[in-house]
């Protein structure tokens, strides 16, 4: 299945979800610390990436595609680094801003090659000002094909059920990337997609594949969804929709870094199917992008021509 990159510039996509900044700190290790039992990391060098719901539309514009973002964050410095990074990538951004906020800063201390240390800065917004942002989905959802919920539980989407309403009642196909171990939030949506653990957290361990397939059937027809698509690691992924089960095997020759999988997953089904495909069509594409994305280090993302190489 190949889409012209004509099309792939056409689709549109509205990320609405919790964005953080990915904050690595690179330093040399020469000494332990003469006041406690630790490494004494001498920094030479800071980077910054796009973190959360940031990452997966800045995976919808690597693949040719249109994104806007919505968002909120706080009216903090790491809020105005991390929207000129967004912007810089072409993406749309509609940030809320909440004066009482943190922005959600994940800081990672590199040494010898390693991570030694994770700073997590973040707080949970208020309720008007995910009002306004409710407000603002009203007007951007009219011009998107496709809408992408991404749930890190950092508390942005607590408005989520009448998003999904408003999407629905515009025929608009709604992908959600899951949290939690509470998914009736996440009802009509048009799929979600969990990884094991998380769909575990929801549907309890199961035995083997027959199992697997009624419970994951159970939960769809509970929660009114069009399709479950469990994505494995190395197992591949499983979509489960009203036609029954639809597998693919995992493409990753060589596993490098994991991270970001699952954003690079949901933003080429995304696109995809804002572009004019089914969920079954863009299976095996999605399938092939997170193979790719887990061949590059942190947070990576795919190309079109990668994709349809």
């Amino acid at each position: 299945m190949t889409l012209s990159k004509q099309s792939m510039s056409q689709a549109r996509v509205l990320v609405v979800g919790d964005v953080m900044l990915d904050r690595y700190w690179y330093g040399a290790v020469d000494r332990i610390s003469p006041e406690a039992p630790v490494p004494v990391v001498r920094i030479t060098r800071e980077e910054e990436r796009n973190g959360g719901a940031a990452n997966v539309a800045y995976n919808v514009v690597t693949l040719g595609a249109q994104a806007s973002l919505l968002t909120v964050v706080g009216a903090d410095e790491a809020s105005h680094k991390l929207e000129a990074l967004v912007a810089q990538t072409g993406i749309r951004t509609h940030f809320g801003r909440d004066a009482d906020l943190k922005t959600t800063v994940k800081l990672r201390v590199i040494g010898r090659q390693q991570q030694l240390l994770r700073l997590d800065f973040e707080n949970t917004p208020k309720s008007e000002i995910l009002a306004s942002q409710t407000a603002t989905f009203t007007q951007l959802l009219p011009q998107h094909d496709a809408v992408l919920f991404s749930d890190y539980g950092k508390g942005g989407l607590a408005h989520v059920g009448d998003m999904i309403g408003q999407a629905r009642a515009l025929g608009k196909p709604i992908l959600i990337d899951p949290k939690g171990s509470d998914y009736s939030r996440y009802q009509q949506a048009s799929v979600i997609t969990p990884n094991r653990a998380e769909l575990q957290q929801v549907i309890g361990a199961w035995s083997d594949e027959a199992d697997l397939r009624t419970k994951a059937h159970n939960l769809r027809t509970q929660l009114k969804l069009d399709a479950v698509l469990l994505t494995r690691s190395e197992e591949g992924m499983t979509l489960f929709d009203a036609d029954g089960q639809l597998h693919v095997s995992a493409q990753a020759r060589e596993v490098f870094d994991v991270t970001g999988a699952g954003d690079t997953v949901i933003a080429t089904m995304a696109t995809l199917v804002a572009a004019g495909l089914t969920l079954r069509e863009a299976l095996p594409l999605a399938n092939r992008a997170g193979g790719l994305v887990v061949g590059k280090f942190g947070t990576a993302t795919v190309s079109y021509e990668e994709l349809f190489a």
